[in-house]
């Protein structure tokens, strides 16, 4: 695993052409799976030797998931990262590692990541927990033991300037980004499109998902209110913070270049907020 953790960190960025689809997602992701726990394992290592604080949390099914932090000396700026909330979605979580491995946070950024937040569904390589629930519809009226442990370790956390939560999508052409930004801050979706066009496509389709779309970024006027089934960046939006983005990377494009897509996008959003 970590090979292949270093290897997608890296073979992206050598490709001499674009990347290609693989064409073997029809109906459903058909793509590689990874050892969760392998890479939690990798994770919570990178963490512990950087000086984050670990935090596990158990939910009611008796699972445990990791909570970490990492205090900036001098904070400027606070951020919420996360990843694995769909077992079918492995760059995520596999993202969140390199990042933890090389370190190269902004020094005036502090951080709170949660890097899977289904880990039971990366054992069948599903989207669903083990129940059946697409866990990122349940953070309004949450039935699910996983995102009623989320919402109990987020209630304990500061609010953050900041919210990214990493996703991929076995239907889309390319990367995309969804911007919450009821308040009109300073965009940060064009500089993550522009570092991500580096390593892999961008969707520019005009619409995506239904919603319109321009350059791979959607910025959909929603009302949380209106929605009965919240995803994780409505509960977000409407008790954390003010601006949250929902990275997707195209799941039918090669592992390596999803992993870089997502990490370049983090980046690419922590160097533009703490200018």
């Amino acid at each position: 695993m970590r090979f292949l953790l270093a290897r997608a960190g890296r073979s992206a960025s050598l490709m001499k052409k674009p990347p290609q689809r693989l064409g073997r997602n029809h109906g459903g992701y058909f793509g590689e799976g990874i050892d969760i726990h392998e890479v939690l394992s990798e994770v919570q290592d990178a963490a512990a030797g950087h000086g984050w604080e670990v935090e596990s949390f158990l939910d009611h099914s008796g699972h445990h998931h990791l909570g970490l932090r990492r205090a900036a000396a001098h904070p400027r700026k606070s951020v919420y990262l996360s990843a694995g909330i769909h077992g079918d979605e492995p760059a995520g979580p596999l993202a969140v590692a390199k990042l933890l491995r090389e370190e190269l946070w902004p020094e005036a950024v502090s951080l709170w990541v949660c890097p899977c937040l289904n880990p039971q569904a990366f054992k069948t390589n599903r989207r669903e927990n083990a129940a059946g629930l697409d866990l990122n519809r349940q953070y309004r009226n949450p039935s699910a033991a996983e995102i009623a442990a989320h919402i109990e370790w987020l209630e304990r956390q500061p609010g953050f300037d900041l919210a990214l939560c990493l996703h991929e999508d076995w239907e889309s052409h390319g990367f995309y980004v969804y911007e919450l930004n009821p308040d009109h801050q300073e965009s940060l979706a064009e500089a993550m499109v522009e570092r991500i066009s580096s390593v892999c496509p961008v969707d520019g389709s005009e619409l995506i998902e239904g919603r319109p779309a321009r350059n791979g970024i959607i910025r959909p006027v929603t009302d949380p209110r209106a929605r009965p089934d919240w995803p994780e960046a409505f509960y977000l939006l409407t008790h954390k913070t003010r601006l949250c983005y929902t990275l997707e990377a195209p799941s039918d494009f090669p592992l390596s270049t999803r992993v870089s897509a997502l990490v370049e996008g983090v980046r690419a959003a922590l160097e533009r907020i703490c200018r």
